[in-house]
């Protein structure tokens, strides 16, 4: 591979590319980059939604006839997808550019969507699944890498798990779009799931359409050798943000200015992940293991609990989304805050031991048939008003604390080891859990669930990295040696 051309020399009190853009007020630039990116965890809350939303409806003979377990393995094939994506297009982050892979992979996800809707059969429908979660899992690596690399450190860990949360809007979006279009006074079960997945790939052609503005990571093009364009795009956000709030504050120059260097080789990257940062990763691997089989294994099946053990009619379980998906919202917009002031080890802990003991305090509520249906939602709301704070930080830690030449490799293969080993399984076991009709069985599975994020939760309480406040280089360099080759 040819050597990146060098940098211009600068002179040693220059501000870096780190200190210009953390130094920025807040302002509508930002939220522009923010909506147009983080609008994927929207898209994937509302396909994950509409699949939970409608796994009833999809064991109707009039629509696709699937059995309870065929309604898991689709969630679980879709997990499958988004895991093999995140490493294809993980790898393309860091080699080609975070832009060119966010329109890339939403193009990808726009068309497997459409697909979905016309599906005549389970495997038709598991292949549209698999392309879809292939789209997601490339999204999860370029956009986590984008928007740590645009947002000011100061308010980093608020802003993603905001953004992270954002899922739970697509969720209400999904349960909503589920609720008018099943209604027989609209289109019925028979065409409304089709429409609801055709819906969704409407609103993904719109985002698209935003997305082409956003600039490519300044951080990317100077490691790159690309040092004049990301001078360029600079100037650019900074005249933006100077429009809206008059002249800016003056950069400190306290970040150091990395070399350019090229993609690092598998090797390399081996070596930081079990070797120099071995820590970091056995909290990342932890995190993302325990977080995705809570999630998974509940809201995939989350809709045959209530047919099954509640009797809820199948056109209305979208309502029951509602309280689930507020606390899911709300979660990390009151708790991120305190992520960036309280800290991160601090919060991830207590946020990840607080929710496990929830989720099995629910489960001997639901064992010793303690809950109502609405009782069960509310119950669920209020588990994951903390999971879903823990859950995005989760996604936090491994964007923030890996280097910039290897960062959306490294996020697509936390997620795609710990969505794989802890995502991929759960909705398809508590599919057969579910079928079982044994309240005990699924309950035992709420407890496994439980202890994996308590105890994923004390290894982030005892290793998790000080990451709040900090730059994104000097994140990487502490404790580190030179950057990966």
């Amino acid at each position: 591979m040819t050597p990146p051309a060098p940098l211009p020399l600068l002179p040693p009190d220059a501000p870096s590319i780190a200190d210009r853009l953390d130094r920025l007020p807040w302002s509508r630039w930002h939220w522009r980059v923010v909506i147009a990116l983080g609008i994927a965890w929207v898209l994937d809350g509302l396909e994950v939604t509409l699949v939970g939303s409608l796994g009833s409806v999809l064991e109707r003979g009039d629509t696709l006839a699937l059995t309870a377990t065929q309604v898991g393995a689709a969630g679980s094939i879709y997990i499958a997808g988004a895991v093999v994506g995140a490493l294809l297009f993980g790898r393309l982050a860091d080699r080609l550019g975070r832009k060119k892979l966010f329109l890339l992979t939403l193009v990808l996800y726009t068309a497997a969507t459409f697909a979905t809707a016309f599906s005549p059969g389970f495997a038709f429908f598991a292949v549209c699944r698999f392309f879809t979660g292939l789209g997601i899992g490339g999204e999860y690596a370029a956009i986590n890498s984008a928007i740590d690399e645009l947002v000011p450190a100061r308010v980093r860990g608020r802003v993603s798990l905001a953004i992270n949360g954002s899922f739970w809007l697509g969720a209400a979006l999904g349960a909503g779009l589920a609720l008018l279009l099943l209604d027989p006074r609209v289109l019925g079960p028979v065409w409304g799931w089709r429409a609801g997945f055709g819906l969704g790939g409407v609103l993904a052609v719109a985002i698209l359409l935003v997305r082409r503005d956003v600039p490519e990571s300044p951080r990317w093009l100077a490691a790159h050798g690309r040092a004049d364009e990301a001078e360029r795009v600079l100037a650019r956000i900074e005249a933006t943000v100077a429009a809206e709030h008059g002249p800016l504050p003056a950069p400190a120059a306290t970040a150091a200015v990395p070399p350019p260097h090229g993609v690092p080789t598998l090797r390399a990257v081996a070596g930081v992940l079990l070797h120099r940062m071995r820590r970091r990763s056995a909290v990342a691997l932890a995190l993302m293991v325990s977080q995705a089989f809570f999630y998974n294994a509940i809201f995939f099946t989350y809709a045959l609990v209530l047919t099954r053990f509640y009797g809820v009619p199948e056109s209305r379980v979208a309502l029951y989304i509602f309280p689930f998906a507020l606390g899911n919202v709300l979660g990390p917009l009151l708790l991120g805050p305190l992520f960036d002031s309280w800290g991160r080890r601090r919060m991830i802990g207590l946020t990840y031991g607080l929710s496990g003991v929830a989720l099995a305090a629910t489960g001997a509520a639901f064992l010793g048939g303690g809950l109502d249906a609405r009782g069960q939602a509310l119950a669920w709301s209020a588990v994951f008003f903390l999971a879903s704070a823990a859950a995005s930080s989760a996604y936090l830690t491994v964007s923030e604390v890996f280097p910039l030449e290897m960062r959306a490799l490294a996020i697509s293969l936390f997620y795609a080891v710990g969505t794989g080993a802890g995502g991929f399984a759960a909705p398809w076991i508590f599919g057969a859990l579910i079928e079982s009709g044994s309240r005990g069985a699924v309950a035992a599975g709420y407890g496994v669930g439980a202890a994996m994020v308590i105890a994923a939760g004390i290894v982030a309480w005892r290793y998790g990295v000080d990451a709040e406040r900090r730059s994104l280089e000097e994140i990487a360099a502490m404790h580190d040696g030179p950057p990966v080759r």
